[in-house]
């Protein structure tokens, strides 16, 4: 979900933008490049920068200081990139932009004002492109300027290209599974390590969970805030489904999948009461209801854990993941840097430089595990998952040997991989539309689900011939 789905998530807005400028030595801002040829212009784009060429670049999302070990992690890294760059002098920004109030990206792009390399989600490739503000950085990205390129998951960076060309480079992504409450499995007689792979699964689960009694549920839904069509298209996904054509062009909902969709939801609220009774639920109640004891197992990404531990106050030690139910494809979304149209080719390979070393390189930057450890910050989720290959065997070896969490919690989750697929035109109007048809089945015993998907089919249609 574009605005809601992010790795950085839990975020609070704040009210000025913070420029820390940390100034490496024997770079003057005047040697910038600013007003340069947006990518063009350079005969040998695909080599490195020449650690002697000297260039300054502002970059998105420095840790505020209200995150002190995230803000020490960016400043020795910072510090760790002057060595080998010597003459490029990085200013980090802590900005009210989509680090900290997506609202305000919309603005920045309409008055330029984003930084050289800017952070998006995957899902803002097209608004980006036409507010003009992207360079196209496909020559400058190559094996030998982000080695392990070669085990990018094509899937990913695919969603960061439009008509065959590279905007973007992958920091984080996520894909959506089964979160489970492992204490309420245990005590409901199931297996925490076997979570339900289908639909008749989590019915059978939600219900044995649900006879606990003491006010659990056995599973919990979305149906408000757009979070209910967002998921209904997640399970879609899962069904082998999806909630637009192939071309995006009509709506694809009123059909059998849907309707399993919404009467398995519409049987387990009413028939099995395994839902409990308060429904339009949205992001961040049900992870309230799992910390405090009350579900059973909800979809979900695996950094919702993080927030349920680190803002909420569970353990980690409670929680697991299984793979997306039906197991056809799942949604996945992320976050990337795009580089601005106005950097100069110098600029664009300063900010490749810096990208490969801070979120690219296996034991640097994000991937320095053990500092991460050392610093009090969680290790352990299967987050990001856009390696594969030899580069993600590496991670996964990296991240078990300093994980402050059980890794084996997630292992059903990481030893079943679901095809990962980007969400719909138009997502969030779709997914709005899409939560009359959630809520309409959890609601209302008597809710029609052919009359519910009909609904949603004419207006999705109708969102889609406007977009266009």
């Amino acid at each position: 979900m574009s605005v809601r789905r992010k790795t950085i998530r839990y975020r609070k807005l704040l009210a000025a933008t913070l420029v820390a400028g940390i100034g490496l030595t024997g770079a003057a801002c005047s040697d910038n490049g600013t007003g340069g040829t947006g990518g063009g212009g350079d005969a040998n784009a695909s080599a490195p920068l020449d650690p002697k060429t000297k260039v300054t670049i502002t970059i998105d999302c420095m840790p505020p200081a209200t995150k002190k070990p995230e803000l020490k992690e960016w400043n020795e890294d910072v510090a760790a990139f002057h060595r080998s760059y010597p003459n490029v002098t990085v200013e980090g920004r802590s900005t009210t932009g989509q680090c900290e109030d997506p609202a305000a990206f919309a603005a920045q792009l309409k008055g330029g004002t984003e930084p050289d390399v800017f952070y998006t989600y995957f899902t803002d490739l097209p608004q980006v492109l036409d507010a003009g503000q992207a360079a196209d950085v496909t020559p400058y990205v190559t094996a030998r300027t982000v080695p392990t390129l070669g085990d990018i998951d094509p899937t990913v960076l695919n969603a960061l290209k439009d008509g065959g060309k590279l905007y973007a480079l992958p920091t984080s992504d996520y894909t959506m599974g089964v979160l489970i409450n492992r204490r309420l499995f245990q005590q409901a007689g199931l297996n925490p390590d076997q979570p339900p792979t289908t639909w008749a699964e989590v019915r059978a689960d939600a219900r044995a969970i649900a006879k606990l009694g003491n006010g659990i549920a056995g599973y919990g839904e979305y149906s408000a805030g757009n979070n209910g069509g967002w998921h209904f298209t997640a399970e879609m996904y899962g069904l082998g489904g999806n909630v637009v054509n192939s071309t995006g062009t009509k709506a694809d909902v009123d059909n059998a999948a849907g309707r399993q969709i919404l009467q398995t939801l519409h049987e387990m609220r009413w028939t099995d009461d395994s839902m409990g009774q308060t429904q339009l639920l949205k992001w961040g109640d049900l992870q309230k209801e799992m910390v405090a004891g009350k579900l059973g197992m909800f979809l979900a990404a695996p950094d919702d854990i993080t927030y349920m531990v680190e803002t909420l106050g569970g353990h980690y030690e409670d929680y697991g993941m299984g793979p997306m139910p039906g197991g056809h494809a799942t949604l996945f979304g992320g976050n990337d840097y795009m580089f601005k149209k106005t950097d100069s080719p110098d600029q664009i390979k300063a900010g490749i430089a810096w990208l490969n070393f801070k979120t690219l390189t296996m034991g640097k930057g994000q991937f320095d595990y053990a500092r991460t450890k050392a610093d009090g910050l969680p290790v352990g989720l299967p987050q990001p998952e856009f390696y594969t290959g030899a580069t993600k065997r590496q991670d996964d070896r990296l991240k078990a040997a300093s994980a402050t969490m059980p890794v084996d919690n997630f292992r059903p989750f990481v030893d079943h991989p679901v095809p990962g697929r980007a969400e719909p035109p138009n997502a969030q109007q779709i997914y709005k539309v899409l939560d009359n048809a959630m809520s309409g089945v959890l609601t209302d015993r008597n809710a029609n689900a052919d009359s519910l998907l009909s609904t949603a089919q004419s207006q999705i249609d109708q969102i889609l011939a406007n977009g266009q």
